[in-house]
């Protein structure tokens, strides 16, 4: 069979092209779905205080995990939507009870040292790591409800548009800040501790 046979038509090929885009943008916009959703629920479930002892590596966990998907986000180009204006989807969600729930857990913690932009602005304000983590769920949550409702290209606009303008800053302050805290909590100790706990290791039976 010649070459020619096997050729497909320059019409056919940019729909082959067109097609696999989309797919791709549909199952980017499912994982990015799946992962805002369990960012939800372990934020959600920290701010509840079920689970006081493990709520830094918990948070931590979360933010690595919506920052990755954040950054597949950033690294392709701009999502268009179908339409041009944003469809209304009611109320936006209540994120102040997890606000709450995680300024109380983190009382006397909460606010840190920010910078407002390393490349335009070095000026360090006052934030707060209750209201960043609640942040970026409110961003998330509106997306989901257009991810709902079956408005996935909208939603992905929205999950890009946010990640870029907004919730990826946050994610990546208040990931820094649990970071810190983790490396505290780990590091400063006594001498005389580290040396007990070596000591137990060393001869454990």
């Amino acid at each position: 069979m010649s070459d020619e046979s096997q050729s497909v038509p320059v019409g056919e090929e940019h729909l082959v092209d067109l097609t696999s885009e989309v797919l791709e943008l549909r199952r980017l916009a499912d994982e990015t779905a799946q992962d805002a959703h369990a960012y939800l629920d372990a934020v959600t479930e920290v701010a509840a205080g079920s689970e006081p002892d493990t709520a830094i590596p918990i948070l931590l966990l979360a933010l690595s995990q919506i920052l990755l998907t954040g950054a597949r986000l950033g690294a392709i180009t701009d999502v268009v939507p179908s339409r041009r204006f944003e469809p209304d989807t009611g109320p936006e969600p209540d994120v102040d009870p997890v606000r709450a729930g995680l300024a109380n857990l983190f009382d006397g913690l909460d606010e840190y040292a920010d910078v407002v932009d390393p490349l335009t602005n070095g000026e360090v304000v006052a934030a707060s790591l209750s209201d960043d983590l609640a942040d970026v769920a409110a961003d998330l949550s509106h997306g989901l409800r257009h991810y709902r409702a079956g408005e996935v290209d909208e939603a992905l606009w929205w999950f890009q548009y946010s990640y870029l303008s907004n919730w990826g800053v946050r994610a990546t302050s208040a990931l820094r800040v649990l970071q810190s805290m983790i490396g505290h909590l780990r590091l400063d100790v006594d001498d005389e501790t580290v040396a007990d706990a070596e000591f137990e290791a060393l001869h454990i039976t």
